[in-house]
């Protein structure tokens, strides 16, 4: 397990956790080797331990970090330590395209269309290089606080899907192709479909397809068919609009076939947003059509502002240039046409063209610079992993204070005074008294965001004090060296997994630094292994999968899965866990659960005897008598309907389901005559008899088989 101030690779510190993930968590590290910053992502230890996961995960990883491109977060290096497996990556300052999204609820057009042009570019460059992404999403594009789009992640998703990673894991399925979603072959065309989806959420806020399962939603990439965003925003223009519907054709010839071709239109239609050139392809079957039974078994199986100048000035000084005899055809038909008069026409035209294009361009420049100055957040993005929610909000603005000359303490109090982060560097001087700041990474007036970290380099004079190594000393030890050598000591406590309690684990300023005497070194003593401990959440009437994810969401870890028959549970539904509601456990503990099979099933068998009717039963029952029975089970199967003429009657019947039944006998009574007398009349009258069906029922009780 990662631990704030542990080593990884015996080059990078881990400084503080900056974000996670369904796969990973991600921490900021500092390089000593390289002494700069980093982003490391660690995979969790359920794909640690997957051997064929890991196996292809590094090789993906390392192909990505063949890639370098400005809209591409590079990856430095791959590598494991005592089971750790973790990517080091470029460290981005600032915020997921995602959390942008959730701010502002939706983008502007030009917005959506500048930064899916720089998302573009990162994918084409990984393309290029045979490289697919397989994940495009809001949450994997990052705009860093200058105002630039990077696209992450490249390399872990084809590892993660080559190993049937569940997709509550693997991320959202709301950005997934209908040919991923089938668990077929997916290619270029396929991160196409990816950005058109993350286009159309930049536009509108929301995702075209939404369902209460990822199955669901997957069924709704195959066979429903495309919202269009001006469905939801009327103001997105016709160009934006096509563009995105033909980046979501289901089928993927009816796409674009490469990223030049989506930046060729994205670009075009900042300046022709109203007008309609994006091309469609027409084919036969290309439409929506619904799955086969082993398609959706298939998916079963496999089932988070940019400154926009500088794209269209170079895009209009681009298109106003261009040429239209690209292919040969307008060159040759303006040869068969060509006369003297036509000539003199066509330059006064051109003229008059390149006057009205000129203005529009003005006009258009205009239009953008006053958007930018009545909302100038939208159009850069400065925040900080380390910032507040608050501050990314609103962002508080400050200029550098003028440091060098001042004392270490005066400049390390001035620079917290207005917000910041200050760390030191030391390095000697003949000309600079030692303890004196003689520079900064920060020029003086610079506008800075609150929680920015300044690193001061001050003196240390002609010859520092060389600070000794204190890690894995007591505190007793180590405070007595350094005061022996005329440091002051700062004490702090940490977790660690590693050295135990009561040990120095880091030291600052390192070892081997030199400092000015008295200069205060700052020792963190180990608390030993930190037991982290959480909620255990009720998953008691859950879905598997819906357990599962409450299990994960809450840190711990899904143990043994069994199937038992209960008769109270709901057949499907979790009917027990391992540990109890509420119940406090390590992080990372296993649950077990258990899935209701509902009621179990038995089979019975049926041996009845049946006897004639008796005397209690049925007193007017003539011996001999024949007697209808009828046998029906408590499931309403009859077993027996016939007429019974001899006494004791045998029945016998097995496979029952039921384990009993009704036997309802029914025989014929013989009516005698009757004569009655008017009492007024002297009148005699003759009732003749006749025959009565009469009825009772035994109840006949099954034995298991």
């Amino acid at each position: 397990m990662v631990k704030i101030g542990m080593m990884i690779g015996d080059r990078y510190e881990i400084l503080e956790k900056i974000g996670t993930g369904g796969m990973s968590d991600v921490y900021k590290a500092k390089c000593h080797k390289l002494n700069r910053f980093v982003a490391v992502k660690v995979l969790k230890q359920e794909f640690s331990e997957n051997e064929n996961f890991v196996s292809k995960f590094r090789i993906e990883a390392q192909a990505a970090a063949g890639l370098a491109h400005p809209n591409i977060v590079n990856v430095y290096d791959v590598g494991e330590d005592n089971g750790i497996y973790y990517i080091v990556m470029e460290l981005v300052e600032g915020i997921t395209l995602k959390k942008y999204i959730e701010k502002k609820s939706r983008l502007t057009y030009k917005e959506a269309v500048s930064i899916a042009i720089q998302v573009c570019l990162g994918i084409e460059a990984a393309h290029n290089n045979h490289i697919i992404h397989r994940d495009i999403k809001p949450q994997n594009i990052i705009i860093s606080k200058d105002g630039k789009v990077k696209v992450t992640d490249f390399g872990i998703a084809k590892a993660a899907t080559s190993n049937t990673i569940t997709s509550n894991v693997m991320g959202s399925v709301h950005y997934t192709s209908p040919e991923q979603a089938r668990g077929g072959y997916s290619d270029e065309r396929s991160d196409i479909y990816s950005l058109g989806i993350s286009m159309f959420e930049m536009l509108t806020g929301r995702v075209p397809f939404n369902g209460d399962t990822t199955v669901a939603i997957a069924i709704k990439h195959i066979q429903e068919e495309m919202p269009s965003p001006k469905d939801f925003v009327e103001e997105v223009p016709v160009a934006v609009d096509q563009i995105v519907r033909k980046c979501c054709q289901k089928s993927p010839d009816r796409r674009y076939q490469k990223m030049s071709e989506v930046i060729s239109d994205l670009k075009q239609s900042l300046l022709n947003p109203d007008e309609g050139f994006v091309v469609f392809q027409n084919e036969v079957d290309g439409g929506t059509r619904v799955m086969t039974e082993g398609e959706l078994q298939q998916i079963k199986q496999h089932t988070g502002t940019i400154d926009l100048s500088g794209y269209e000035k170079e895009e209009k000084l681009r298109l106003n240039n261009r040429k239209y005899d690209e292919d040969g055809e307008e060159e040759e038909l303006f040869e068969k046409r060509h006369n003297p008069k036509m000539e003199q026409i066509t330059t006064v035209l051109a003229i008059v063209f390149g006057i009205v294009i000129l203005a529009i361009i003005v006009l258009l420049v205009i239009n953008l610079w006053s958007n930018f100055a009545d909302d100038p957040d939208p159009s850069v993005v400065q925040t900080l992993p380390s910032i507040s929610e608050e501050s990314l909000s609103s962002p508080v603005y400050e200029k550098m204070p003028p440091v060098i000359g001042m004392s270490e303490e005066d400049a390390i109090s001035a620079l917290k005074a207005i917000g910041m982060k200050p760390q030191t560097e030391y390095a000697e001087s003949e000309t600079v008294a030692a303890g004196i700041v003689m520079g900064a990474d920060v020029s003086k007036d610079t506008q800075l965001i609150a929680g920015t970290v300044v690193t001061l380099k001050v003196s240390v004079g002609i010859k520092g004090i060389e600070v000794p190594p204190m890690i894995n000393l007591t505190y007793e030890e180590a405070e007595n060296i350094l005061i022996q050598r005329e440091f002051t000591v700062n004490r702090t406590e940490v977790y660690s997994d590693t050295i135990e309690a009561g040990m120095v684990v880091s030291q600052s300023p390192e070892s081997g630094t030199k400092v000015p005497k008295g200069t205060t070194v700052t020792i963190s003593i180990s608390k030993g292994k930190e037991e982290k401990k959480v909620r255990v959440p009720n998953v008691i009437g859950s879905t598997q999968g819906e357990a599962t994810t409450a299990i994960v969401e809450n840190k711990l870890s899904i143990g043994n899965v069994s199937y038992v028959y209960n008769s109270e549970v709901k057949e499907g539904l979790v009917c027990y866990q391992s540990v109890s509601q509420g119940s406090y456990v390590e992080e990372g503990a296993a649950i077990d659960i258990r899935i209701s099979q509902g009621t179990k099933r038995y089979n019975y068998r049926c041996n009845a005897v049946i006897s004639q009717p008796s005397a209690e039963e049925a007193p007017d029952y003539a011996y001999s008598t024949p007697v209808k029975a009828k046998l029906v089970t408590d499931d309403d199967q009859v077993l027996l309907d016939t007429q019974i003429t001899s006494f004791p009657y045998t029945a016998n019947y097995s496979g029952l389901s039921a384990s009993g039944g009704t036997l309802i006998l029914s025989y014929q009574v013989t009516l005698q005559a009757t004569t009655s007398v008017d009492p007024v009349t002297g009148e005699v009258t003759v009732i003749p008899g006749g025959t009565e069906t009469r009825s009772f029922t035994r109840r006949i009780e099954f034995v298991r088989e």
